[in-house]
């Protein structure tokens, strides 16, 4: 049971990496309606694989109006151990303004797992978390940092606080962007989530493709590891999901 239970925390969220958006305008009202579509190697949330190493395609929308208001869904397809969960979809909404010379972004973002058959003695794995995000570029270097809160994280293991930061470099070269992450997870039940809690990190290099009369492509490629022990991982090693790997992603702007 107690393994069953793990296997439940294997965690979830919205892949590695900013994808390429498309924006058309809604007639007079203000509004903007954004569309994007992903197809990567892996999912990683917060540097754990949601598909257990598998390809993960993803989709989202958002409806975004001029005074910074926001709302929107994401949609992809996940895998964890001994569990019927397939489908991971989120809905959040927000605010987005700018102060000095930052920017800033605050909402709530609800992770949503229909289909998934919760079996007696385990734990329901839908949870929401509050976002605070703020980002300054400083010539051709966009930094980024954010907090992100839960009341009750991932398969029911209590309060989770994450912390992020980062920066994109355009180098100039080939038009080619290099990106840098480092994020940390705190959660109060570790032995329910599976994990201790947690360091990650990534570095990724990305570039978009224009293809004439359709849109563009922008193609990514990155390492990404945490510190969690093989040993400490959900599952210890009958999973490879928090080990150190090289991932991928094609994401489409039409």
């Amino acid at each position: 049971m107690r393994k069953l239970l793990l296997a439940l925390t294997a965690a979830a969220g919205l892949s590695l990496g900013a994808p390429a958006q498309a924006q058309v305008a809604i007639g007079e009202t203000g509004l903007t309606a954004t569309i994007t579509g992903t197809v990567a190697s892996d999912y990683l949330f917060r540097g754990i694989s949601q598909t257990r190493s598998r390809i993960a395609y993803q989709s989202s929308v958002e409806l975004a109006h001029a005074s910074g208001f926001y709302v929107g869904g994401f949609i992809s397809n996940v895998r964890f151990a001994y569990t019927d969960a397939r489908q991971e979809v989120d809905v959040f909404g927000g605010f987005r303004f700018s102060l000095a010379d930052f920017n800033f972004d605050v909402g709530v973002q609800g992770y949503l797992y229909p289909g998934y058959s919760r079996a007696p003695g385990t734990y329901n794995l839908d949870f929401f978390e509050g976002y605070l995000k703020a980002t300054r570029e400083i010539g051709p270097v966009n930094l980024l940092g954010a907090i992100n809160v839960s009341p009750n994280y991932f398969g029911q293991s209590g309060t989770g606080v994450y912390l992020e930061g980062g920066a994109d470099w355009k180098t100039g070269i080939w038009d080619v962007t290099l990106g840098g992450r480092i994020g940390y997870q705190w959660i109060e039940r570790n032995v329910r989530f599976g994990t201790p809690d947690y360091a990650w990190w990534s570095i990724a290099v990305s570039r978009d493709f224009a293809i004439p009369n359709i849109g563009t492509i922008t193609a990514s490629v990155g390492y990404y590891d945490t510190s969690i022990s093989r040993s400490d991982c959900i599952y210890g090693t009958a999973q490879d999901i928090c080990n150190a790997r090289a991932m991928g992603y094609l994401t489409f702007k039409f």
